[in-house]
């Protein structure tokens, strides 16, 4: 035994080892990043797939992560759950194989050049993918640790997506011919901001590399980068601190702390259910025959059910659902018409609904079984839901019934009854910050384009995947104007009172969304003069509500003009007031109150 206290002491071991595991940790992050950066650099500038020194050099970082990993899962002092222990350990075992199989260690029995093309490609570059989200993910949960306002975070977490996804458009592998700076920055904000505007065709200016990091983009863009570092650093960290869950409730529109990792499994379940569901659906109703192969026939349908559900509007189709061959494709249409409404609806709308289903489905079991009676939860679907829902279904009937009167003879002319009947739907739902088009949009007739403005400028659902003012927001407004109408003294709706913070906050939130157009409408008219003020419009209207319709103008656009649009589009998804919040010092309840007075309105 040592003479040394310090090794005779249970404490000052203890202390050691945490010590150690704590280094190892660090160690894991580090060479988690630096595996990234290698495989951003691998498939971004090299032609060649991992070749000599830089393969030896990559797959040692494999070796090296497995070996960390392992060290952490066994630690004493790492609590794991089920699902996590099990979860690391296949980590591990991807890392060994997929490093064994590249250093020739494992004969799989096929050629090196498919070996190294599926595995080396494919399996270690997802793992290395994961890895480095997670140790991301841990890291972005100690933010909350800085004095910085929530609505910062918010906002920087948009900003630095986008400035990583311009960056990765940059690479050389990402497009044909290359892209310039401010196009890259362009492209990235349309995808994080799920906007759908593009200076460069999608499907013939970028390869497959970067349709794939656009795809990425709009996918973490849709559903918020707080959203998947949150969910899975919990997964992986285990907890939450208090801060982490304070921001949580508020980012997510949960009412409860103790119920937000359920709603953040259950949003990032839902997602994948519909974007899955979606993506086989349009992969068995698309025809086979446009694509050259599976894989092509496979990545358009993932990619335009990830898109639709985000509200992104990204197509890979050079003139979108417009193209030839797809513009008749009606049971795709339709298809992803749902998708769009499904995710510009809003989770909270989704989890609210959830929860209902399943206290009645449970409750009518036990009454049923004889275990208790049926007992009423109250407010489960509660005034916020219930005026998203209608709001959303009079805006749904508002579209279908002016574009069928409007369109009858423009775009609607010469189909088939179900082509009318799709066309309608479609295009009723599309202005909602969707961006997709399955008709010639300079064809459209002028009373739609203007119909198309108000559709564009309300937009989605608040907590959902698509922008605009919100449709909760023109509700209380409207609620509010009626309310004044009738001489009240309060908004009430439902059998519920809204709030004075509340109608403050929507009258605040739309006269903000005037000046932000009005202004974005002047700079591009200042910087493109030979533009016609109605495309301008459409073009910002479409921007600041994260549509990515357009009149045709995005591509004649100077640089300029284009900076406008891309700041437009950035604030228009995180939000005009969310800006304000978190740049202003919050005020605490003012313990004073001046004389009041009326103010001439008419």
């Amino acid at each position: 035994m040592s003479s040394d206290p310090f090794f005779n002491s249970p404490d000052q071991r203890l202390l050691l080892i945490k010590k150690i595991f704590g280094v190892n940790n660090k160690v894991l992050q580090l060479l988690s990043f630096l595996a990234f950066a290698v495989l951003v650099y691998d498939l971004g500038f090299t032609e060649e797939s991992q070749i000599g020194f830089f393969k030896i050099f990559y797959n040692v970082i494999l070796v090296l992560l497995a070996i960390g990993l392992t060290i952490r899962l066994f630690s004493e002092f790492e609590r794991y759950k089920r699902a996590r222990f099990i979860t690391e350990i296949f980590i591990i075992l991807l890392l060994l194989f997929a490093a064994m199989v590249n250093l020739d260690w494992i004969n799989l029995g096929f050629s090196q050049k498919i070996v190294n093309l599926h595995i080396n490609t494919f399996l270690a570059n997802l793992v290395i993918l994961i890895l480095f989200l997670i140790e991301l993910s841990k890291l972005a949960l100690n933010v909350n640790q800085l004095a910085i306002h929530p609505a910062m975070v918010f906002i920087m977490s948009f900003l630095i997506v986008i400035l990583i996804g311009a960056g990765l458009l940059l690479l050389p592998n990402a497009t044909h011919n290359g892209i310039s700076l401010i196009d890259a920055l362009f492209t990235s904000t349309s995808a994080v901001c799920v906007t759908g505007l593009i200076v460069l065709d999608t499907s013939s200016d970028f390869t497959f590399m970067g349709q794939f990091i656009i795809m990425i983009l709009f996918q973490v863009g849709g559903l918020g980068m707080m959203t998947f570092t949150s969910f899975f650093g919990f997964f992986f960290k285990g907890s939450y601190s208090l801060q982490n869950q304070l921001f949580l409730k508020d980012y997510i529109n949960e009412e409860k702390i103790s119920a937000i990792n359920s709603s953040l499994i259950k949003i990032i379940m839902f997602t994948l259910i519909v974007e899955g569901a979606a993506a086989l659906m349009v992969y068995s109703v698309v025809d086979k025959g446009l694509f050259d192969n599976f894989g092509d026939r496979v990545f358009f349908a993932v990619f335009h059910s990830i898109s639709g559900f985000c509200n992104a509007g990204f197509s890979t189709l050079g003139n979108g659902l417009y193209e030839a061959g797809f513009r008749t494709a009606y049971h795709m249409h339709l298809i992803i018409a749902i998708t769009i409404i499904i995710g510009g609806i809003g989770f909270p709308v989704v989890l609210g609904y959830y929860n209902y289903l399943r206290h009645l489905v449970i409750g009518t079991k036990k009454m049923i079984t004889g275990e208790e009676e049926y007992r009423h939860a109250p407010r489960v679907v509660n005034i916020n839901i219930r005026l998203i829902v209608y709001t959303t279904f009079i805006l749904l009937v508002l579209g279908i019934v002016t574009y069928y009167l409007f369109e009858a003879e423009h775009t609607l002319k010469g189909l088939s009854g179900y082509g009318k009947f799709v066309t309608v739907i479609f295009g009723a739902v599309t202005p909602r910050t969707a961006g997709f088009n399955t008709v010639d949009m300079s064809a459209l007739a002028m009373p739609t384009i203007l119909i198309y403005l108000i559709l564009m400028w309300i937009g989605a659902s608040p907590g959902s995947t698509g922008g605009g003012l919100k449709t909760s927001t023109i509700a209380v407004a409207v609620l509010n104007t009626i309310s004044i109408a009738k001489a009240k003294d309060r908004v009430e709706v439902f059998n519920r009172q809204i709030s004075n913070e509340t109608i403050r906050k929507a009258f605040a939130v739309i006269l903000l969304s005037f000046l932000v157009i009005g202004l974005g409408v002047f700079l591009v008219i200042l910087f493109n003069p030979e533009l016609a003020l109605i495309h301008v419009a459409f073009e910002i209207f479409s921007a600041f509500s994260t549509v990515g319709l357009s009149l045709g103008i995005t591509g004649d656009l100077t640089t300029g003009s284009k900076l406008v649009v891309t700041v437009i589009m950035f604030m228009g998804r995180v939000g005009t007031l969310t800006i304000l919040v978190a740049f202003f010092r919050k005020v605490r309840t003012l313990k004073y109150k001046y004389p009041e007075e009326s103010v001439f309105i008419t």
